[in-house]
């Protein structure tokens, strides 16, 4: 339905008994006889959102200094004094960059590039270039080849992956497509012209299709350029003819035979009224047409067959309410969430409390943008490659990770500007950390490194630590969470791109997207509204689904638009993304994909971007903190568990790596060996055993007996004779014997009665036996009696 019905959010306290009303101090009273108060944060934000428009005027008069040690835009925007006169336009109108002293000069601890910029002269020749034209690293200051370092470059390539030129690798099967996706564009050159068949549509992309499949109503074409320009005969002001043709309605039935099949003019349906019988059969309007008639039905409803109407479900377009849909029938009405209240002019919820701002980070340092008046300033300074940043907007504090260091710091917002002040948390074991995200309820820091393919977590003073997930990644990047229900969600561009969801303790994992994606970047969670939010620097979209991987939307489209997309933000009814390409900061609206405006420019690549809100992270409990046993009673971690049924622990503990959970599964002991060193050990081993059996085996001496008593005197030596037998002497000194007792050796000779004291065997080669002798069974040992 177009009604839409806005429940009353906003109390009004009748003066003098007239029904005027007295609006309180965190309110705007929009004046005049709209009788309206609204946030007062939403006055000057560039939206009216007083019904006669009075929250937007007089606001260039209204409007305040730059706060002390801010630089004042011709067009009225703020920014620090850092970025007045250093060669880039930060205002947009260019203003900061005038009545500049030229040259720019630099500190003695500084660089000058050859752009005129400075940076600090500890990052020269560091194999990161820091200059705008990398003149830091070139070959003349630093020798060598002056390669610069990339986000994607390695020493080698996988059998899968393409090397560009610039030592980046990217997906094979993108070289040659028509979209580049090195740096430097070198997996689209030397690329063979492709050209298609005369019988075949060639699609934006460079790709053929049969040119029977072009406006065939179906999307064969990656880029949908197969439909694009294709005509339709709709509406009422169109007429299909039953051989195709497509005329004008007012030809039909004019007694002309516009049609070449004569369809438009059937003698008995021309000039006859279907609707003056039984209203046509339809249930609610009948519309008579020059031929036939139609039947519609009234706002709220929709034909349910050719005849009958029903109500519509508003509510199942995604775009009808901002938050929260009630359907009724005919009509429907929408609400907010706590925290939110409706815009009376823009029927969406706008957030209610401070105004919400930006912070981004741009290589060297971290900037800040206030979406309602627009102040850009920097919060964290001379950073040497920031690339993931996370908040804890209760605290004031940032989290961000710095990957050519290969630490994840921490500072709060107001001190962050001083280096002293910015505390680094883990610098051991991070290979390279490019996700960051915080459980601001457990307080814990997880993260994602690329370098070690693994996921992990520790508690917020990084004290404690542990590897949940490192088993099935290839490329993670962005890593979000969702602590009030245990689940934690990351993104993998490598060969097998995909979108992953598992608790926050590391159980219960499951793939949440792995259609149509590419290159997934920066994900984030709407948690008003229960989705997951992702870019796609491959196929330049920004896309999203609900927390089950259901109900997918494309809300972006377009490599106009989206060049490399790496990182976005929600909130409210805002989608906010950085772009690589571009070197930007954009905007657009969430629901529609239309009004994209940029907030910042002329950036030096910009990576994370978040929203600092208190509704961006919603309070709730600690679960690992509501009894009286501190710390979930865990000797090590506790982490949220993820909340899958009603009965679901609120939380489990976890041990440090290389140690497993005792009886009680909350102390840690240590941890058994691993199944493959267990395995490794046990072969390791046995190839001990056999190499020492074998040893044993060619170092003895031994013979084959022709049966099972065997007399042997020899003239040779004594030391190479063995003399088993038992003398009185023998037993007198208490020599065991291995054999049992009661059975003694003896020998029984041909016409001898007695038994020798003694059989002499020999040993060595001097006698050898010619021949091999093997029996089946155990030689009998005659006793003496």
């Amino acid at each position: 339905t177009r009604r839409l019905t806005v429940p009353p959010k906003i109390s009004a306290r009748p003066v003098n008994g007239i029904g005027k009303q007295t609006c309180p101090p965190e309110k705007f009273d929009c004046g005049g006889s709209t009788n309206k108060c609204v946030s007062l944060s939403w006055r000057c934000d560039g939206e009216k959102d007083c019904e006669n428009g009075a929250d937007e005027e007089d606001c260039a008069s209204d409007a305040k200094a730059c706060p002390s040690g801010e630089f004042m835009c011709a067009n009225r925007k703020c920014l620090a004094t850092v970025y007045a006169c250093d060669g880039d336009d930060d205002c947009g109108d260019g203003s900061d960059e005038l009545k500049c002293a030229s040259p720019l000069t630099c500190g003695p601890n500084h660089l000058r590039c050859n752009t005129s910029e400075c940076v600090p002269l500890m990052w020269s020749c560091d194999g990161d270039p820091d200059c705008a034209d990398s003149s830091d690293e070139g070959p003349e200051r630093c020798g060598g080849d002056g390669a610069p370092y990339l986000l994607n470059r390695r020493i080698n390539c996988t059998a899968e992956e393409f090397r560009c030129a610039n030592g980046e690798c990217v997906r094979l099967t993108w070289k040659c497509d028509g979209d580049p996706d090195c740096k430097d564009k070198s997996d689209e050159s030397e690329c063979p012209l492709l050209t298609c068949r005369p019988d075949e549509f060639q699609c934006g992309d460079g790709s053929c299709i049969h040119g029977t499949k072009q406006c065939n109503k179906v999307h064969d074409c990656p880029d949908h350029s197969d439909e694009s320009g294709s005509t339709k005969c709709e509406g009422p002001l169109k007429f299909l003819c039953k051989n195709g043709e497509c005329i004008d309605s007012a030809k039909v039935c004019d007694s002309v035979k516009d049609c070449k099949d004569r369809s438009d003019e059937p003698k008995k349906e021309c000039g006859l009224n279907e609707c003056m019988i039984n209203n046509g059969g339809c249930s609610h309007v009948c519309t008579d047409r020059p031929i036939g008639f139609e039947c519609q039905c009234p706002t709220g409803y929709q034909l349910l067959d050719k005849k009958t109407c029903g109500d519509i479900d508003e509510c199942e377009n995604p775009d009808a309410c901002s938050q929260i849909c009630i359907n009724y029938k005919g009509d429907f009405k929408c609400e907010c969430h706590e925290g939110y209240e409706i815009d009376p002019a823009t029927k969406t919820c706008k957030a209610e409390g401070k105004s919400p701002y930006l912070l981004f980070t741009n290589r060297h340092e971290i900037r800040r943008i206030d979406l309602v008046k627009r102040d850009y300033s920097q919060v964290v300074s001379t950073q040497k490659n920031a690339v993931a940043l996370d908040l804890d907007v209760a605290n004031n504090r940032v989290f961000w990770c710095d990957r050519f260091h290969r630490k994840i710091y921490s500072a709060f917002i107001h001190e962050a500007s001083d280096p002293s002040q910015q505390v680094p948390l883990l610098d051991s074991l991070l290979q390279t950390p490019v996700g960051l995200a915080l459980d601001w309820l457990q307080h814990n820091l997880y993260w994602a490194d690329s370098g070690d393919k693994s996921i992990s977590v520790a508690s917020v003073d990084a004290t404690k630590r542990r590897v949940l997930i490192n088993s099935d990644l290839s490329e993670p990047r962005a890593i979000a969470l969702d602590p009030h229900h245990g689940f934690m969600y990351w993104s993998d561009w490598g060969t097998r791109a995909k979108i992953e969801k598992a608790g926050m303790n590391g159980v219960d994992r499951r793939v949440l997207v792995a259609d149509n994606i590419e290159w997934p970047n920066g994900i984030t969670l709407d948690v008003a509204n229960r989705r997951l939010y992702w870019v796609d620097s491959k196929l330049h979209l920004i896309a999203s689904v609900d927390l089950n991987g259901a109900h997918r939307r494309t809300h972006v489209s377009s490599a106009e638009t989206l060049g490399h997309p790496y990182a976005l933000a929600v909130f409210e009814d805002r989608i906010y993304w950085t772009d690589r390409d571009r070197s930007a900061v954009f905007m657009a609206n969430r629901l529609t994909g239309q009004d994209i405006h940029t907030l910042a420019e002329n950036l030096n690549d910009p990576h994370d971007i978040v929203v600092f809100h208190q509704l961006r992270q919603p309070q709730g409990p600690d679960s690992c903190n509501l009894g009286s046993v501190a710390n979930g009673g865990c000797e090590y971690l506790c982490l949220k568990a993820p909340q899958i049924t009603e009965h679901s622990p609120k939380y489990t503990c976890a041990c440090p790596d290389g140690q497993d959970l005792g009886p009680d599964m909350r102390g840690c002991v240590p941890g058994e060996l691993p199944v493959v060193a267990t395995v490794v050990f046990s072969l390791v081993c046995a190839g001990v055993y056999l190499v020492w059996r074998n040893w044993r085996r060619n170092s003895t001496k031994s013979m084959n007996f022709d049966n099972p008593v065997y007399r042997k005197t020899t003239g040779e030596g004594e030391e190479d004779e063995i003399h088993i037998g038992r003398t009185d002497g023998m037993g007198h000194h208490g020599h065991h014997h291995p054999y049992p007792q009661g059975v003694n050796v003896g020998v029984v000779g041909a016409g001898v009665g007695t038994c020798p004291q003694f059989i002499a065997l020999p040993l060595g080669g001097s006698m050898p036996d010619p021949g091999t002798h093997w029996y089946t069974e155990q030689p009998m040992l005659s006793s003496a009696k």
